[in-house]
């Protein structure tokens, strides 16, 4: 009787661990799958231009016109972004770029 007790309560204790794994596997998969991202908004090469140079007119950035969101624009992005009260991204949003008076694309616009 004992033997058949002691099989039983391990027995328990085994399905229940596999059960509680298996609920947590599913469970995190199911969040990474199901979650589907939007449109990533983008600024285009002249945008960031543009705002390269705004920047260094405000003498929030000291480098070339390039064209490229490189890590000194995303540092004269968060001082210029600072500076104008606006959350603090380092990334050319939609809301600085109007704020730089940029012109948005029509693709941008509807985002």
């Amino acid at each position: 009787m004992k033997k058949f007790l002691t099989l039983m309560l391990l027995l328990c204790l085994f399905t229940t661990g596999a059960m509680a794994q298996t609920a947590t596997s599913s469970t995190q998969t199911g969040t990474k799958q199901g979650t589907k991202r939007g449109p990533v908004f983008r600024a285009t090469k002249e945008q960031i231009n543009q705002a390269q140079a705004i920047l260094k007119s405000r003498g929030f950035y000291s480098g070339e016109q390039i064209g490229k969101l490189d890590e000194a624009t995303r540092e004269g992005l968060r001082k210029y972004q600072q500076a104008e009260g606006l959350k603090i991204t380092g990334t050319l949003n939609k809301v600085t770029l109007e704020k730089m008076d940029i012109a948005l694309t029509e693709k941008q616009k509807s985002m």
